[in-house]
């Protein structure tokens, strides 16, 4: 029961669902899904910033009616439901546009002792990796390449999830599929299976063949130890250099960010009195947040004024109106906030906001800066990448970050009103600060791949050893 607990407990805070986290087992009329999915449809096409910005609104229209077909005349369950809703919503390709994993569905699995694929899966330039076995069979380990699964090449398999997946590139959809986890999405798609036929190819190039068991969703998550995505604050010197891991740039709690600017303080504070002359910012599986947190941190290492954005502007509607009368039902707290409301339904405005002041010299830090990133840096933290590459506060090592630093965010959230399925929607469009509306992630000033994202820590390494040590023994020398 203890493991039942943690996995709810989990799975709320993972997936934001509320009353349908314990509603797995619910059926849904196909004249209700249908009704929800025309009401998610027409809501998109006013709230969204642009939803035909990748996709023409006449292809968005003839798969939307290929969905509505799809329902048939039997009743939906909710994980059904969701992962309709799902599809509408990934037609667009735009990250910032989705609806989440079914969490009330895979909880009420859970509870029934329901079962996975038992191997976590790591997905680069193409190829699948084992990241982490959790099957019996001890030939099959992690870093072993996975070639087939079920008689299925695993690149097909990838291509029948990227339709769930709303993304605006293939490499972000697979991003996207390590987050959620490859054998969630398996039981989701394709159902429950009791074993896994797998072809692997490991280290060595020799391939093999395995019949390997089928792994309950109780011992899936007791084994894994947690989400890709890291909470935890953390700082500390590793081999003399100062390391910074601020975790993600929002908090649950009302004085979260109080905290989170506390903690930054605190950690400045130290480095400066320990008088270092090298700090590394940990960006990698982060996801993003708010730029209030992400101003204060950056500003202890910029030389200049700052902004995270060239351009920003904001679409305004009737449900995005709603949503924020409901956050804020006595004040508004500010001109943007009064903008969305006074503004007429449909119309954009541009958000201005005063450039961000770096940190007196006496608390700033001025030495060498190194930014990690890595595929799991999301939202804002994709963006402050962006905008440390772009005023040159700091040197970016890593990989390309699956989201964009040019996008459509600004993410709020409505409720579908027959099946209570949340779908989220952009209500802005954000240029990063240099300017550049390309659709391309941040690309690191080194990169180097964060392999398996294991305990191997590859780019941490690279920092250290490569650019950082070349530059201490200079000034020893010196």
């Amino acid at each position: 029961m203890k493991l039942i607990r943690q996995l709810v407990l989990l799975s709320i805070a993972i997936f934001p669902f509320g009353a349908q986290a314990q509603s797995g087992g619910i059926k849904f009329a196909p004249a209700d899904v249908q009704a929800d999915m025309a009401y998610a449809y027409e809501t998109l096409q006013k709230a969204h910033y642009n939803l035909y910005a990748y996709v023409s609104k006449q292809d968005y229209d003839a798969a939307y009616q290929e969905l509505l077909k799809s329902v048939g005349q039997d009743s939906l369950s909710l994980l059904q439901t969701t992962m309709l809703m799902q599809r509408l919503v990934a037609i667009g390709n735009v990250g910032h546009s989705e609806v989440d994993f079914a969490a009330g569905s895979y909880i009420a699995y859970a509870m029934q002792n329901g079962t996975l694929f038992p191997l976590e899966l790591a997905f680069e330039d193409g190829k699948a990796f084992v990241r982490n076995s959790y099957t019996p069979d001890s030939t099959v380990r992690a870093g072993d390449q996975l070639l087939r699964l079920n008689g299925k090449p695993i690149r097909k398999l990838q291509a029948a999830f990227h339709p769930y997946l709303s993304a605006e590139r293939t490499y972000f959809k697979d991003a996207k599929l390590e987050f959620w986890s490859f054998p969630r999405y398996y039981w989701a798609v394709f159902g429950e299976k009791p074993s896994f036929k797998i072809k692997v190819k490991n280290a060595a190039g020799k391939r093999s063949t395995h019949t390997i068991p089928a792994i309950t969703v109780m011992a899936y998550e007791a084994s894994r130890g947690g989400e890709i995505l890291k909470n935890e604050r953390s700082f500390r010197y590793v081999e003399g250099v100062a390391y910074l891991h601020p975790g993600p740039f929002s908090s649950p709690d009302a004085d979260g960010e109080a905290q989170f600017k506390a903690f930054v303080d605190s950690a400045f504070a130290d480095i400066n009195t320990s008088q270092a002359k090298y700090l590394i910012v940990d960006l990698r599986n982060n996801a993003g947040g708010h730029n209030t947190f992400s101003d204060h941190l950056i500003a202890y290492f910029a030389d200049k004024p700052f902004r995270w954005f060239s351009d920003f502007t904001v679409r305004t509607s009737e449900v995005l109106k709603a949503h924020t009368k409901k956050q804020y039902p006595d004040t508004i707290p500010d001109a943007y906030t009064r903008n969305i409301l006074e503004y007429p339904d449909g119309e954009t405005f541009a958000y201005e906001q005063p450039m961000q002041q770096p940190m007196p010299d006496s608390q700033r830090f001025q030495g060498k800066v190194y930014v990690l990133v890595n595929r799991q840096s999301y939202s804002m933290a994709a963006v402050s990448a962006a905008l440390i590459q772009d005023y040159g506060f700091g040197v970016i090592v890593g990989e390309e970050t699956g989201d964009t630093p040019t996008l459509y965010a600004a993410q709020f959230s409505f409720q579908l009103p027959r099946t209570s399925v949340e779908v989220k929607v952009p209500k802005g469009y954000i240029v990063r600060p240099n300017g550049d509306e390309k659709l391309a992630g941040v690309k690191p000033d080194h990169i180097v791949h964060d392999h398996l994202l294991d305990e191997h820590d590859e780019v941490l390494r690279y920092t250290l050893e490569k650019l950082i040590k070349p530059m201490q023994i200079s000034e020893v020398r010196k």
